[in-house]
């Protein structure tokens, strides 16, 4: 709560979720306990995966895919940011049940705490859920916790790998709009796609871009408000108590939890290395058209990693308008977070 409330760091998150774990750990409160009101809602919303389904469609009719639309070259830098999910994925299973016994983390708890890297909360809600992972509520707060300090996390490390000459590059401006027709056909040709290479990710994507048909189709407007504003509001509310109501002391203050944390930084750290390095990359092949910065937000926490690369174009040089590049592999970050969730469900078999 001191976070959200003093430091403004994802309040409308972090706030019921402190909120609701003062409520889980009030002696003989019952809050959390069997018959509590959140252990309800946490069985009809976690763990049937709900509520980040019905996020999931309000992100959907807020975002604008335009930007990516006209940069379709970011998917790559989007596919790349998500390396540190996988390359954490196995650092936490090589901890646990896989070799060095250390640690209480079977496989499932370890692709759930790599998912972290998605910097997508809805995504590590879903991916943790169907787990079943007993490291839940660790992962939703480590989650959107570093999504609030993505602009501390982000500058050292896209400093540390761009010269300030990279960081200055001008990249130029994208002329024309996208189509409307294009805007529609988008979300629809998605779920087809993705639907078809990596089916786990079937309930993700199809909520996501349901959410943006309803925004971009022109003939639901009132469906779009709601799910931009009372729906998304609403299922933030319940999402954050419920979360603050599964951090109870006894379970969730331990040193697995505390390592839970470490490795969500290690994976938005190497999502961030991995997406400059593509970045880099283009920038040699375009002939230094390509600024590298933007391969940092090839990670989904969007906006906030767009704001953090504009503001280092920026101050590298003031005429350097880098934002809706930036967007763009944002947007993108956005897709491909949930194809690696559903890409991390497929191999890694459910408790049964």
């Amino acid at each position: 709560m001191w976070l959200g409330i003093a430091k403004k760091m994802e309040p409308y998150l972090l706030v019921p979720i402190g909120f609701g774990c003062l409520l889980a750990n009030i002696p003989l409160g019952g809050a959390a306990e069997a018959g509590g009101f959140l252990a309800v809602l946490r069985e009809a919303g976690i763990r049937t995966e709900i509520f980040p389904l019905l996020i999931f469609i309000a992100i959907g009719a807020m975002i604008d895919f335009e930007p990516f639309l006209q940069r379709p070259y970011t998917i790559f830098l989007g596919g790349a940011a998500q390396f540190g999910i996988f390359a954490t994925f196995f650092l936490a299973y090589l901890l646990g049940d896989g070799w060095l016994h250390v640690l209480d983390f079977t496989l499932q708890d370890a692709a759930a705490i790599g998912t972290i890297g998605s910097a997508d909360g809805p995504t590590s809600i879903y991916v943790a859920a169907v787990l079943q992972t007993k490291y839940i509520a660790a992962i939703v707060v480590a989650a959107y916790s570093y999504m609030a300090l993505v602009p501390i996390i982000q500058p050292p490390i896209i400093k540390a790998l761009c010269s300030k000459e990279e960081r200055a590059v001008k990249m130029a401006v994208v002329v024309g709009a996208t189509s409307k027709r294009t805007k529609i056909l988008f979300p629809i040709i998605t779920i087809l796609l993705v639907g078809l290479i990596c089916p786990k990710a079937t309930p993700l994507i199809g909520c996501l871009m349901f959410g943006n048909l309803l925004r971009e189709c022109g003939v639901l407007e009132s469906l779009s408000r709601a799910a931009q504003n009372e729906l998304s509001n609403i299922v933030t509310i319940l999402l954050g108590i419920t979360v603050g109501g599964m951090m109870s002391g006894t379970e969730f203050l331990r040193p697995e939890t505390i390592l839970v944390f470490m490795l969500g930084i290690v994976a938005f750290s190497l999502d961030t290395v991995a997406g400059v390095l593509l970045g880099k990359l283009m920038y040699v092949l375009s002939g230094k058209r390509v600024n590298p910065m933007i391969g940092a937000c090839g990670i989904s926490a969007f906006p906030m990693s767009s704001r953090v690369v504009q503001k280092l174009g920026l101050e590298a040089n003031p005429y350097n308008h880098l934002l809706m590049h930036a967007v763009g592999a944002n947007t993108a970050g956005q897709i491909a977070s949930v194809v690696a969730g559903g890409v991390m469900l497929m191999l890694v078999p459910m408790v049964s």
